[in-house]
């Protein structure tokens, strides 16, 4: 996988994955996680995680929303956590490869780009 900008990763589509092919290796991971701000990797390295502190849990709601909008517009779907109704957080892989693939880059990129209120 060849480490892409930002604003390269937000210009592409996801592809459909069925499974057959690897999924990223953690180097390849860890290399392309230097552009996308506050991503981590968790489970060994087969995901990437984002966490946020909104306003209120309104905000996190609509942030939610947001994603899920692109998310659907993407066809590939995160997994959405909200815990004590101001902490969100959402995290990445591609199930049928059981690892990352491009597809959670690109996401990642597109769900940094969604107006989210931040408590202040």
């Amino acid at each position: 996988m060849d480490i892409q900008t930002t604003e390269q990763l937000t210009q592409k589509k996801c592809k459909p994955c069925e499974g057959g092919v690897d999924p990223c290796t953690l180097n390849e991971a860890n290399d392309q996680l230097v552009n996308l701000n506050g991503w981590y990797l968790t489970h060994n390295g087969q995901r990437i995680r984002k966490d946020w502190t909104v306003k209120n849990f309104m905000a996190g709601m609509d942030f939610f929303n947001k994603v899920a909008e692109i998310a659907e517009e993407d066809g590939h779907h995160p997994d959405l956590h909200i815990a004590g109704y101001r902490n969100v957080s959402i995290e990445l892989w591609t199930h049928a490869i059981g690892g990352l693939s491009e597809n959670d880059f690109i996401l990642a990129a597109k769900i940094d780009s969604v107006p989210i209120e931040l408590k202040s």
